[in-house]
């Protein structure tokens, strides 16, 4: 019997997720995307907020069956943001049970679960990638991308240590050229 697949794609702004996950849900078959945001209010209402909206989240990972997911940020981003203090509230209680359940969600499900990591090898490339021209809920600067890459980086470092289930990418997304084959190797397995 085939498990599903779910793939947490997270990094900073500028490093190619919508890329990567347009990518993943192009090759994967029965495989939902999902891009998630964090919501406007930092401050400790927001926190219970942000608490609800992910504690459903894994309520819904748990019930699903027969299904590959993709999803663009969950709450790695909301706890980088704590770290870095873009918000006014300290989210590691959140985030410490949140990752545990989402651990834990194999034994629930017949899941195989990627934690996947993308950064740049030359942090440079930084300050030509988050150049935007359409709205933008908030100021993309190359130095917070690259104290979130990081800061990211670490989280991989903790989440391969203290999970069992997780497994832990770290996906260097400086060129288009060898893309393709870099996410062949770790997906080409479940690509339709």
């Amino acid at each position: 019997m085939n498990k599903d697949i779910m793939i947490i794609v997270e990094g900073p702004q500028g490093v190619g997720k919508t890329t990567v996950t347009n990518y993943l849900r192009e090759h994967i078959a029965a495989a939902d995307l999902y891009r998630l945001s964090g919501i406007k209010d930092r401050t400790e209402r927001g926190k219970e907020k942000i608490k609800l909206k992910y504690d459903k989240l894994l309520d819904y990972m748990e019930n699903c069956s027969d299904i590959n997911m993709i999803f663009d940020r969950t709450f790695f981003s909301n706890e980088v943001y704590s770290r870095l203090g873009f918000q006014k509230y300290d989210f590691k209680d959140v985030y410490d049970d949140l990752l545990k359940r989402l651990d834990n969600i194999e034994n629930v499900k017949n899941y195989d679960i990627y934690f996947m990591v993308l950064y740049l090898e030359d942090e440079k490339l930084y300050h030509s990638r988050i150049k935007r021209g359409k709205h933008q809920y908030q100021k993309f600067e190359a130095e917070s991308s690259i104290n979130q890459q990081r800061e990211y980086l670490k989280m991989a470092d903790e989440v391969e240590q203290n999970t069992k289930n997780i497994k832990v990418i770290r996906f260097a997304n400086d060129t288009e050229e060898i893309f393709e084959e870099n996410i062949k190797k770790y997906f080409g397995k479940y690509f339709k």
